[in-house]
């Protein structure tokens, strides 16, 4: 869990959003290997090095009438980047997709990230332009529920 959580900071330093985590190892454990388990990861290792990961959770599309999985986050560290990790991730990740019968896999990127987007792009994935993400968190989020 240090290493997933280690890998999840680099991330948020590289989204500019180390602010806003507060996960921690105990957090993730029970996400991860909890009763309820609410996510699933992967770790990419080049020889004895974790270079990258990616964390991924299921949700259900009505119009398809499957699951589908939802990348939450892939990341490699910048120094193994061109090298195919990111591709191998996306790969292993795609691949328990269609193994588990789900209809599609669904991302977001950050509108400034040019690298992802054409590497997302590169290997056939497609903007959902006309979208827009909404989020609830902290104080809306208990407002809302009546808490």
């Amino acid at each position: 869990m240090a290493l997933l959580l280690r890998l999840i900071k680099a991330l948020a330093d590289y989204e500019r959003l180390s602010g806003e985590v507060i996960a921690t190892e105990d957090l993730l454990r029970e996400a991860l290997f909890g009763s309820e388990r609410t996510a699933e990861a992967a770790l990419a290792y080049v020889g004895t090095d974790a270079v990258g990961f990616a964390v991924w959770f299921y949700n259900f599309s009505t119009f398809v009438g499957r699951p589908g999985l939802y990348l939450e986050d892939i990341f490699v560290l910048p120094d193994w980047r061109d090298r195919g990790v990111g591709r191998a991730l996306m790969r292993h990740v795609a691949r328990i997709a269609v193994v588990r019968g789900c209809g599609r896999m669904e991302w977001a990127v950050l509108d400034w990230n040019e690298p992802a987007i054409r590497f997302y792009r590169n290997i056939g994935a497609q903007a959902m332009d006309g979208w827009t993400v909404y989020r609830l968190t902290g104080e809306a989020l208990k407002q809302l529920a009546g808490t």
